[in-house]
């Protein structure tokens, strides 16, 4: 188990300019953004316009805070996302844009490259305590607000990543705290290439 904090997240730029991104975890480690497999991030909205395009990137987005945005993805329906709302998963290679619904908004990034890996992001909402599980080659869990992991105090926008196999208990320091958790595999095709 490898706790990663806040404190340790690398800041930069968006890829268009237009705001500031903060790394999570990246693969291989020290890619750049035109360069990765896999990228777990956040980053602050603050103003409507458009997303940066990432070629042959498969993308899941999660509000962290604020009230929320309207995303508008070329071809699709728009859709509304609030941090109740159900992670949005969308092609993040086709046009991207989002409206603010009212204040700025801190948003969680997962993109995998489409062909060597895939992913899935579920938010949890627990009372008390839940065991979690590490099924995925690569198994990162995002708290939102005060947890416990074994040992470990971890604070809001904290993350764990589990090895395979490995179980995490976390318990909330309030009820109805709530994790995102985020389950990231290899494609088969992308097993025999590396």
């Amino acid at each position: 188990m490898k706790i990663l904090r806040t404190a340790d997240y690398k800041r930069m730029p968006w890829k268009n300019g237009k705001g500031e991104t903060v790394e999570i975890a990246v693969f291989p480690p020290g890619a750049s953004v035109a360069h990765f497999d896999w990228r777990i991030s956040m980053a602050t909205v603050a103003e409507d316009g458009p997303f940066s395009i990432f070629q042959e990137i498969d993308r899941t987005l999660s509000i962290l805070s604020g009230e929320g945005i309207e995303l508008l993805v070329a071809g699709q329906e728009p859709a509304i996302l609030r941090q109740e709302t159900l992670p949005h998963a969308f092609a993040a290679d086709v046009a991207t844009s989002a409206r603010l619904l009212e204040d700025t908004v801190v948003d969680l990034n997962v993109m995998t490259r489409r062909g060597r890996f895939t992913h899935k992001v579920s938010r949890l909402s627990i009372e008390n305590e839940v065991s979690i599980i590490a099924a995925s080659v690569v198994t990162v869990v995002f708290v939102a607000g005060q947890w416990q992991c074994g040992p470990e105090e971890l604070s809001d926008r904290n993350a764990v990543l589990l090895e395979q196999g490995e179980t995490g208990v976390f318990k909330a320091a309030e009820p109805a705290n709530s994790l995102l958790l985020i389950e990231i595999q290899p494609c088969e095709a992308a097993l025999y290439r590396a």
